[in-house]
């Protein structure tokens, strides 16, 4: 393996590797390698098992106490009240099994990405092979449609186009080059290098692989997602807070009234049978049951909307939210390129894509608009037949233009036929096209890098006309469009009477003017960054774009002003200077907004750092550099549509139409549903408190036991879970999303709802002691009888 391939010299990584460019590596060589260097796949950690997904279920201190209940009633001969309660953990196990099944396979899809095949030089021969028996030194043949199968320096590039969406976040396609770049550059900026898992777009190439496995980058996001283990949910932590605090005083109740009853010279057995009572009136066994059938409803809402939760307690999880990361690219923006500004010699022409009528009616008067719409048009390797739009995203933003603004590309080239066509070339870095005109004549049409296509423009059209070009100005102008992060594009032409010689073809041209590009923010995204705003939430971004183009888009949207872009938009590669835990580094994190140039591994750490200072994260991604962020944030969110295979299986929740501002009804069912958690624990618990004190009490004065266990059980499971589940259909309050998030640390229970629990408890006490006291000294009636008028 070869670190840092794209700083070094092509010779050097050759030599290196003892590959041949033009033949290859041998076959026997190839065998040696894939023993010293492993197969090129990610080593598969198998799912685990269905058996040990069931035993997990178990490690559960409500399922000890169950068992251990279970296990004296059957001692005791009570076989009616054992299978009761093996009912209830039934129950409780298979709950939890269903809901851990669903997540078993999340990285499994991963592992597909590297299971293509690919065309390799090996003994002087093109050769189609599976891409797990590449090894470093192999030497790649890349073209349109091929998925790259390892980590390659590249030496030979033709138009070579890759997108790297999917593991850097650019939204851009990459062009590639071959010359070596500085050791500093930051992945998304290594034009020199492919990668596993990327896709190429558009030319071809030759590449000599340097990792392959886990060495690639693929491979490291791989095993961060592995680390990446998901935290307990907070309702989750929160149940077994309360579990546990119900645990500890059914022991200690237990204890007191078994010794007390002892020491007061009662049956041994009777004690036992009344602490196994005690056991089972402490534990709400309804409550996962109604806390499930609550959380399964607020999916099925959601699905209407369509949102897809996959595990139930990502519904509550989304109401503690106060953080929201989330990419850039396509999911605040449409994640294609539309044309934005237009410059002319004259004019700025700004929001294009909100004034293609006023745009449209402007063509008609402006030469310069009309001849910079044709070019764009004619100097295109994108197809103009009709449906689905393919090619290059800047080709394919300038026919949108044209149809925008009323013109038929498909009309324009029939009327201008090629002659000539050279195309876009990464090296050359422009394109060129010569054109017949209604009149037998000539018109070349050029685009490209302004710095390229300005040093042949001498002149530029103005009102019509053509006059001298001043080309400081319009080097000053493209900067600070690129500076506004702005992808910039030069349209050029010339009339000629005749054909133009090949190697004259680019004298004499005519600036028409430069044309801005930017993936264009989505235009519902501003309302709902305000509504998270109100409702107390951050949202942040991360990004793997330029700083500048992050800016703008946080500008857009509304997330930042001008005047905070300073001290909360960060170049993650500033963060680098910090070591793990400084305190500076928390602090610029907690106190930014957008980040930009972000890896894989900085968002995982990111993430980390916000859930380290008390935070329910939630995270939007949608590819495989997404994935170790999705599967360590409090919730993940994937995009069905855009999204990659892998990120949606990692992910909690997917919106099927892949928009953020669906989330907003998810947040607020989540927080409702907390709601509903509060109200009905507070029914269930005064039940059982009052299950607790009556058979405590009655225990201790020696009356006749007013509950049996079986009996609890059925109170328990049947007449307490329906009440319950009506206290969670309620529609809730409706400034819900103008509330802050509840704190994390706040806990279901607060103490002024323990007083509730505690007033509705001793009443239901009261009663049942009442009859009970009633019925055995002023009655005298038998002991089932007055058991029954106590359950009744």
């Amino acid at each position: 393996m070869i670190p840092n391939a794209f700083s070094n010299k092509l010779e050097t990584v050759l030599q290196k590797l003892q590959s041949d460019p033009n033949k290859g590596l041998r076959t026997t060589e190839v065998k040696k390698r894939l023993v010293r260097y492993g197969y090129n796949k990610i080593p598969e950690k198998g799912p685990k098992k269905k058996l040990r997904i069931l035993a997990d279920q178990f490690v559960d201190p409500i399922i000890y106490i169950l068992l251990v209940a279970f296990l004296l009633a059957v001692v005791l001969g009570d076989w009616a009240e054992g299978i009761a309660i093996l009912v209830v953990i039934a129950i409780t196990v298979g709950i939890g099994y269903f809901m851990e099944f669903q997540a078993v396979r999340a990285l499994e899809k991963l592992r597909s990405l590297g299971r293509v095949r690919t065309r390799v030089l090996r003994d002087g021969m093109i050769k189609t092979v599976g891409a797990s028996v590449l090894v470093p030194g192999d030497i790649l043949i890349l073209q349109a449609g091929d998925i790259v199968a390892a980590d390659a320096r590249l030496f030979l590039v033709e138009g070579l186009q890759i997108k790297e969406a999917a593991l850097t976040g650019e939204s851009l396609n990459i062009e590639k080059t071959t010359q070596p770049l500085p050791e500093d550059t930051l992945l998304p900026e290594r034009e020199n290098m492919v990668y596993k898992g990327t896709f190429v777009v558009n030319g071809t190439g030759r590449a000599v692989v340097v990792a392959t496995g886990m060495q690639t980058e693929l491979g490291k996001i791989q095993v961060l997602s592995e680390e990446a283990e998901k935290s307990q949910t907070p309702i989750e932590q929160k149940l077994a807070e309360l579990s546990r605090w119900l645990i500890g005083l059914t022991l200690l109740l237990a204890i007191l009234v078994v010794i007390s009853g002892i020491y007061s010279g009662m049956d041994l057995k009777l004690m036992i049978q009344t602490g196994v009572a005690l056991a089972v009136a402490a534990i709400p066994e309804g409550l996962p049951i109604v806390a499930t059938i609550a959380l399964a409803r607020g999916m099925l809402l959601l699905s209407k909307k369509q949102v897809i939760i996959k595990k139930l307690e990502a519904v509550h999880t989304l109401g503690a939210t106060d953080i929201i990361c989330t990419d850039k690219t396509g999911t605040l923006t449409e994640d294609r390129l539309k044309v934005h500004t237009l410059s002319f010699e004259d004019k700025q022409l700004f929001q294009v894509n909100e004034h293609y009528g006023a745009l449209a009616q402007l063509s008609a008067e402006r030469a310069d608009l009309k001849k910079l719409v044709i070019t764009g048009v004619l100097c295109n390797e994108s197809p103009v037949s009709k449906g689905e739009r393919i090619g290059d995203s800047i080709d394919i933003a300038l026919l949108e233009l044209a149809e925008h603004l009323g013109y038929d590309p498909e009309q324009i080239r029939k009327d201008f036929p090629d002659v000539m066509i050279f195309p876009f070339d990464t090296n050359r870095k422009y394109m060129l096209t010569v054109n017949r005109t209604n009149h037998d004549r000539y018109m070349v049409c050029a685009k490209g890098a302004f710095e390229v296509l300005v040093s042949y423009c001498s002149t530029v059209m103005h009102n019509g006309k053509v006059v001298e070009l001043k080309k400081q100005e319009w080097y000053q102008l493209v900067e600070d469009m690129a500076a506004e992060g702005y992808r910039t594009l030069a349209l050029a032409y010339r009339n000629l009477e005749t054909p133009p010689e090949k190697k004259r073809i680019l004298e004499d041209l005519t600036l028409i003017g430069v044309i801005g590009f930017m993936d264009p923010a989505r235009t519902d995204v501003r309302d709902t960054i305000s509504l998270y705003k109100n409702a107390g939430i951050k949202v942040v971004m991360m990004t793997g774009d330029h700083p500048r183009t992050a800016g703008k888009i946080a500008r857009e949207i509304g997330m930042l002003s001008e005047g905070q872009l300073a001290k909360e938009l960060i170049n993650t590669a500033e963060l680098d200077q910090y070591g793990k835990g400084d305190a500076s580094f928390d602090q610029k994190v907690l106190a930014a907004r957008v980040f930009a140039r972000v890896t894989p591994k900085q968002k995982l750490d990111l993430i980390k750092t916000y859930q380290e200072h008390g935070h329910i994260v939630g995270m939007f991604g949608d590819g495989v550099n997404d994935v170790p962020a999705l599967r360590k944030a409090d919730i993940g969110v994937a995009m069905g549509i855009r999204g990659t295979e892998v990120a949606r299986e990692a992910a909690d929740v997917i919106l099927k139409n892949d928009k953020f501002t669906a989330m907003e009804l998810a947040i607020h069912q989540g927080r409702l549903i907390f709601e509903h958690i509060r109200q009905f624990v507070v029914y269930l618990l005064s039940c059982n408190l009052a299950e607790i004190i009556s058979v405590g009490v009655a225990a201790i004065l020696a009356l006749p036991a007013p509950l049996l266990p079986l009996q609890i059980l059925y109170l328990n499971l049947i007449t307490d879970v329906f009440p319950a589940l009506a206290l969670g259909m309620g529609k809730g309050e409706k400034d819900l999303m103008n509330q802050p998030p509840r704190k994390p640390e706040e806990p279901i229970m607060t103490p002024r709802l323990w007083i509730t629990t505690a007033v509705c408890g001793l009443s239901i006490t009261v009663a049942v002691l009442g009859i009970t006291l009633y019925s055995h000294f002023q009655l005298n009636l038998p002991v089932e009888v007055i058991n029954n008028m106590a359950f009744y």
